[in-house]
Order: C-alpha cells, then structure tokens, then sequence
C-alpha cells in the first residue's frame, strides 16, 4: 500500500470514514467531464469509497494533513493502446503499460490554494520514481482554464486540439454537447530534467 506526503497533504488509499468527505464534493456541481461520478446518495457514496479504497497503487485520496480532511482525489490509468504491430503476433505478450493518464478532482471550497498543484506534482513525481511510467498525458476541457494551466504548471506540453472530441452531457433537447478538449504531455525524461534544472 503506498502513502504519498507533501508539505501540506497526505495521499493515501481511500478509507470506509472518508464517505462524508467524499460526498460533500462528489454531490456539489461539478465540470462535464466529471458528470458521470456525481453521488447524492450516502450508501452510494460508500459503496464507491470502498471500490476504490481496494486500488492502493493509482488511486489516492487527496488528504488535509493538518486536520486530515479528505479534500479531493487524484488516480492514473493506464493506456489501453495496443501497437498495431503487436495485434497479429498473439503469441507475444504485450509490454507492460508506461502511459497513464491521471484525473483529478477537489472540493470547490479548497480552489485557489495551491492545492491540487501539490498534490499532482508529488503523484507525477510519484509514478515517474516509484512506479516506472516512462509517459504521462491528461485531458482538458478548452473552458477548463484552470486546468489548463496547471497541466503547463505540471511542465506537460500541449500536444493537440480535439475537435468535439466528446460528450459529457446532453442540451435541454436531449442533444449531446460535445466538448472541444485539449491533450497535454509529459515524458519522464522531460520530468527528470525539469527536476535537474531545479537543483
């Protein structure tokens, strides 16, 4: 079971007692992209703390270290790309996944501190180090600002622009709004490096 600490925060698999915390931000209102994971119910909300508190490698509750505080979540999931070459040779294993891609989520009453920066830096540093990902690359939406700028904060490139890429939500007619959405990237090399020229 692994256990993440920055200065202000705790990153740790999700706990049965977190259902409360969870709640408070999975029931307010939240960006399209997240439409599908709004909870109202209490036994939903625990049902889903518990699936998600058995992932103890990629899934980690974003924790207040102060008073312990469960503020948000943060996970990574790998890429289900298959090489094309690697399709028809069925006898050879495929490699093991280097590229996730990570999600995060805070309760809107902790933006604005900081926050989520640190807890994504120490989980980027984290897969980078400790779990061996050579990529790293993350969606967001092109009203998304401030995601956008912390994917750039992160030191992640903007690779590309996907035109009405997807659809979160559906218009008043019951027509689904498709979303205009931004691909950023980071290698581990690139990670490093960064790192490097820091100290």
């Amino acid at each position: 079971m692994s256990t993440i600490e920055t200065e202000r925060l705790v990153l740790r698999p999700f706990r049965e007692s977190d259902a409360a915390d969870v709640l408070e931000y999975r029931s307010g209102p939240l960006p399209h992209c997240f439409a599908s994971l709004k909870l109202d119910d209490p036994d939903e909300v625990r049902a889903e703390v518990v699936k998600r508190g058995a992932d103890t490698e990629y899934c980690f509750a974003i924790v207040l270290k102060e008073s312990g505080k469960v503020i948000g979540e943060i996970d990574a999931e790998p890429s289900t790309y298959e090489p094309p070459g690697l399709r028809s040779k069925k006898t050879m294993p495929l490699p093991t996944p280097d590229t996730y891609s990570p999600c995060w989520m805070l309760n809107a009453s902790f933006h604005g501190k900081g926050y989520a920066y640190e807890a994504a830096y120490a989980f980027f540093d984290y897969l980078f180090t400790r779990k061996g990902v050579r990529r790293i690359f993350a969606y967001a939406d092109d009203y998304n600002v401030r995601s956008q700028h912390l994917c750039e904060k992160l030191g992640m490139r903007r690779e590309g622009l996907f035109t009405e890429y997807v659809s979160f939500v559906r218009d008043a007619e019951g027509n689904p709004v498709y979303e205009n959405t931004f691909q950023y990237a980071i290698l581990k090399k690139e990670w490093m490096n960064r790192l490097n020229s820091k100290t």
